[in-house]
């Protein structure tokens, strides 16, 4: 990560207008949330047709109800790092900021970002089987949580395997990149559709690609900047040379 590749991503972000950012599990990561694909990942360790799809639900409700208790309970011991607040304070000084996420622990939200779009929903959030019921929040609901209103099963409010990607949020986020005069595109391997597309997106519709990630991916190509560092630390040190832009 270099002096000029950070001064870089600083004027591009001073001169924009809508900025879109993108973040994968690399994000989550620096916080200490378990990743999903890589080599120590959660799905090396569980079968996710076992844990993560309605089949399985269906099939053995109390057991994938343990698994995702279970992670709920880590993750209310899990705070957002710097690098998730150094976006919610960006969101205050640009009028058109939205974060895409691909991750579903809602540490943007703890974190005090307002304008999130979770593609693949949430952990912190469950939901009735039966009726539009929701409960946002890491309290315990115990072994078998059933709704207050209609009584049916509750489940995690996040997207299985199998299921389909919410519409509104999947069209609010390509959206959001065909319009962004710079797209970050920050911890994300650059392989998970349809997130993987929104990069391809901005730069289609003009707008400039920052990339932030220790490690090459398919992204870097096209990226204007790629800053080769953990999220934490490359938000931390754009954030202070966009400030220096501003005084």
């Amino acid at each position: 990560m270099t002096g000029e590749a950070i001064a870089r991503a600083a004027e591009l972000l001073d001169g924009a207008d809508s900025v879109c950012v993108s973040t994968g599990a690399g994000m989550s990561a620096e916080s200490g949330v378990p990743t999903f694909r890589d080599e120590d990942g959660l799905w090396s360790k569980f079968n996710p047709e076992e844990l993560a799809t309605p089949q399985a639900f269906a099939r053995d409700p109390l057991k994938v109800w343990a698994w995702y208790r279970h992670r709920r309970q880590k993750l209310a011991q899990i705070e957002p790092h710097a690098g998730h607040k150094v976006l919610a304070d960006w969101e205050q000084r640009v009028d058109d900021f939205v974060v895409v996420t691909q991750n579903v622990d809602g540490l943007h939200h703890r974190a005090g970002s307002e304008k999130v779009i979770e593609l693949h929903g949430r952990l912190d959030v469950v939901r009735c089987t039966g009726c539009d019921y929701e409960i946002v929040g890491l309290d315990d609901l115990g072994e078998d949580p059933h709704c207050e209103q209609c009584g049916e099963r509750l489940r995690p409010g996040v997207v299985w395997f199998g299921e389909m990607l919410p519409a509104g949020a999947l069209n609010a986020a390509i959206a959001a990149a065909q319009h962004c005069d710079v797209m970050l595109v920050i911890g994300t391997s650059g392989v998970v559709q349809p997130a993987a597309s929104l990069a391809d997106a901005a730069k289609a519709y003009g707008g400039a690609v920052i990339e932030i990630n220790p490690n090459r991916t398919p992204i870097s190509a096209l990226a204007d900047v790629w800053l080769d560092s953990g999220c934490g630390a490359a938000l931390k040190a754009i954030d202070a040379a966009w400030g220096r832009l501003e005084s």
